[in-house]
């Protein structure tokens, strides 16, 4: 399994895009919620790729991405948030 730091921050990269949020916004946003977060930080990870699944995942928090899938790990890897299908709820009775 192949997951680099670039497929990771192309998901949220473009979920920024997708809301119109931008870097600043996302700075804001992150500080309303109790991070000490700066505007160099987080355009620093991002541009790394390289930060937690804590900060990633309170970053498509924040913006409003709930939930997302990711398919196909081996090959071209296609990652897509928030996708247009209902999810089947298996009933164990």
């Amino acid at each position: 399994m192949n997951y680099s730091n670039d497929k990771v921050k192309r998901l949220l990269k473009s979920e920024l895009v997708k809301r119109g949020v931008s870097t600043s916004d996302l700075v804001f946003l992150l500080n309303e919620q109790g991070l000490s977060e700066t505007q160099s930080s987080i355009t620093s990870k991002i541009s790394r790729g390289s930060f937690s699944a804590t900060i990633f995942l309170q970053c498509l928090s924040v913006i409003g991405c709930t939930k997302f899938e990711i398919e196909d790990f081996n090959s071209n890897f296609r990652i897509a948030a928030e996708p247009n299908i209902e999810y089947k709820i298996k009933n164990d009775e």
